[in-house]
């Protein structure tokens, strides 16, 4: 990959609790070109998300530890 289309890349970032849903979602999106973030919790995806600002969330509503909505 250059520089160029590096620099393009788009981010995403997977909040979800369950493990398999994870991995599916990241399988699904790296091969459509997108750089896969993940948290397994509400609390660590607020994190990641302030800090690597993705362009897109893909978030559980149902997380056990935080409200989704």
């Amino acid at each position: 990959m250059n520089s160029a289309s590096s620099q393009s890349t788009l981010t995403a970032l997977v909040i979800d609790d369950e493990p398999q849903i994870r991995r599916l979602l990241r399988v699904t999106l790296e091969a459509s070109g997108y750089r896969v973030f993940d948290a397994a919790t509400g609390q660590d995806g607020v994190v990641q998300a302030a800090q690597r600002r993705p362009d897109i969330v893909l978030l559980d509503l149902g997380l056990p530890d935080l409200d989704g909505v």
